[in-house]
């Protein structure tokens, strides 16, 4: 005898997301992840303002290209996460609720977080 009440199993990458939710579940990603960077940013601008050497330190730290890769994908998180906060706030505001406008609002979102990440990588070439 079968049970036909168990669980299907669901394969996640075979589920086909509209845009919307891919940038609802960025901007929640993003906001955990600008939170838990708070220590040590709050570290890094107190080393840099406790003397000439800490800012020495600081600065020095960027001619390396891992953290240059990480300070990129930081500017990322917050450009995505502000931009998305802005659109978020116009839905609340009955501004672009239909899905047409929505999905247009969102791949805006998305690109103006890969315009400003490109455009900060090149003021740190």
């Amino acid at each position: 005898m079968e049970n036909k009440k168990r669980p299907v199993f669901l394969d996640l990458t075979r589920i086909d997301m509209p845009v919307m939710a891919v940038l609802s579940v960025a901007h929640r990603i993003t906001g955990i992840l600008m939170f838990l960077s708070i220590p040590i940013v709050i570290y890094l601008l107190g080393l840099s303002l406790s003397s000439p050497q800490g800012y020495e330190t600081v600065t020095s730290l960027f001619d390396s290209g891992l953290f240059r890769l990480i300070v990129l994908i930081a500017l990322w998180g917050f450009a995505h996460h502000f931009f998305a906060g802005i659109r978020y706030f116009m839905l609340d505001l009955d501004i672009g609720v239909d899905v047409v406008n929505g999905r247009k609002s969102a791949w805006c979102v998305l690109g103006a977080g890969i315009i400003t990440t490109v455009i900060g990588m090149v003021m740190m070439l």
